[in-house]
């Protein structure tokens, strides 16, 4: 489709993408696509192309596209009052309200809200709260904090330490001395094959207790996990990960931090991943579905254990000295609390346990038995397809190949389905909105068999 405009021209010579090639893309290598609409799970680009989006943005989308009551939401409140801060005890009603909303869906042992913009923000808050924290309790030398590899925390210096992705540390000089990093919970790709998945859980135990023996507890102040690694994979943990790991963590005072970006309010079927798992974390990171992407909100919820130690740091040096200029935005404040309300009101946590539970199952049906699928795998609204060489002996194919961006490029221009390429493997992601129907289930489940059949077989 031709246009009167220069909007293509302009996005080359003037946009900055983030995680893009971005000489590919000046040079237009790149394909280029501007979303001008959506709706449901379908977004519609300006060229009127419409496309099913089975990665509902990057995980964040969960009450679809084109929801009205979130839209009218904000207009109101923009009207009414499109910002004001939040230090010093100020607060608007939407703020103070999805505050309340949050910790009463929240686990029981948690106190407070913080609410910034981004994972990313919301991830460095809770390690400067972690160290404020040990600093009150007179522990100046435990600020360590143990992540994994594969996970995913953010882009920032910290969060991007965090993140054990080499792409976000190459070239970045990251991670950080702070930050360790500790075994995958990524029974796929598991060194000894032989392994039972209990054994595999054995041996991720015994390698954070040999990375904290090597440090000394006493240096290690947090540990944090996604309840099921994202980007990394989207990879479920091995039966009993976490309640081994958690065991860990109380015997040596380390603080948890469960970064529910992308499994938070409902993406398992449950209100929160820690639930679905039983984790006990002491911080909960919340952003994407907080406002289903609406408007930019994130948070972390704080637990009565930190809060008490929190309000005894403000007792002894005054304010705390920390904030953000649009901590608890009120219009995304409006967002948040008519997104939990559309969430309840349409049943969308127990559709995204029946429907995700269905497109797991009728994934692995229809592709178990292909002889490059080494594993399909998801839990709840979460979807993965890994990809091998040889199915017996687990050979991958060599990443300059790209059959994960193959797959996800031919499922794109066949089908008009959205997957994920993920990143450090040759893996196809799904990750649909919760309004996901079983009829666009099947959609997505036909619609990746062709695009594999084309590229592969």
């Amino acid at each position: 489709m031709l246009h009167n405009d220069q909007l293509e021209q302009w996005d080359r010579d003037n946009f900055f993408h983030p995680s893009t090639h971005l000489a590919d893309f000046a040079r237009g290598n790149l394909p280029q696509r501007l979303i001008a609409g959506g709706s449901g799970c379908h977004i519609q680009d300006r060229d009127g192309n419409r496309l099913l989006d089975a990665f509902a943005g990057l995980y964040c989308v969960n009450v679809g596209y084109g929801r009205t009551e979130i839209a009218e939401a904000i207009a109101d409140q923009a009207k009414e009052l499109a910002y004001y801060h939040s230090y010093v005890g100020h607060g608007t009603e939407a703020s103070v309200t999805l505050a309340k909303m949050v910790l009463d869906r929240a686990p029981d042992h948690m106190s407070k809200v913080y609410f910034g913009l981004s994972g990313s923000d919301a991830n460095e808050t809770n390690i400067k709260l972690i160290w404020y924290y040990n600093n009150i309790l007179g522990r100046p030398e435990k600020k360590k904090i143990i992540s994994r590899w594969r996970g995913y925390h953010g882009s920032g210096l910290m969060t991007g330490s965090l993140t054990g992705l080499e792409l976000f540390h190459k070239k970045f000089d990251l991670p950080l001395a702070q930050v360790l990093h500790t075994e995958a919970p990524y029974y796929f790709r598991r060194d000894d094959t032989d392994q039972s998945e209990g054994e595999f859980v054995a041996h991720c135990v015994t390698k954070l207790e040999e990375l904290i023996a090597q440090e000394g507890a006493d240096t290690i102040a947090a540990f944090i996990g996604e309840p099921a690694l994202g980007t990394g994979g989207i990879v479920p943990p091995p039966n009993g990960y976490w309640p081994a790991i958690q065991a860990v963590l109380d015997k040596h005072d380390i603080l948890l931090i469960a970064d529910e970006v992308v499994t938070g309010f409902g993406r398992f079927g449950t209100m929160f991943g820690s639930d679905h798992y039983g984790m006990r974390p002491d911080l909960i990171t919340i952003a994407k579905g907080l406002t289903s992407a609406y408007a930019p909100l994130s948070g972390s919820i704080v637990s009565d254990k930190i809060w008490a130690v929190l309000e005894q740091g403000t007792d002894e040096n005054g304010p705390i000295g920390h904030g953000w200029t649009y901590s608890a935005h009120p219009v995304g404040a409006a967002a948040g609390v008519a997104n939990l309300q559309l969430i309840d009101a349409l049943g969308l946590v127990e559709n995204a346990g029946n429907i995700g539970a269905y497109l797991n199952t009728a994934m692995r049906d229809a592709l178990a038995d292909h002889p490059n699928v080494g594993e399909v795998r998801g839990e709840g609204m979460l979807c993965a397809v890994e990809f091998v060489k040889g199915k017996d002996t687990r050979r991958f194919f060599d990443a300059a190949d790209k059959i994960g961006p193959q797959i996800s490029g031919k499922l794109l221009d066949q089908d008009s389905v959205i997957a994920r390429a993920m990143p450090q493997g040759d893996i196809l992601g799904f990750a649909p909105p919760f309004c996901l129907s079983r009829n666009e289930a099947d959609q997505v489940v036909a619609a990746t068999v062709g695009a594999i059949k084309a590229v592969l077989d």
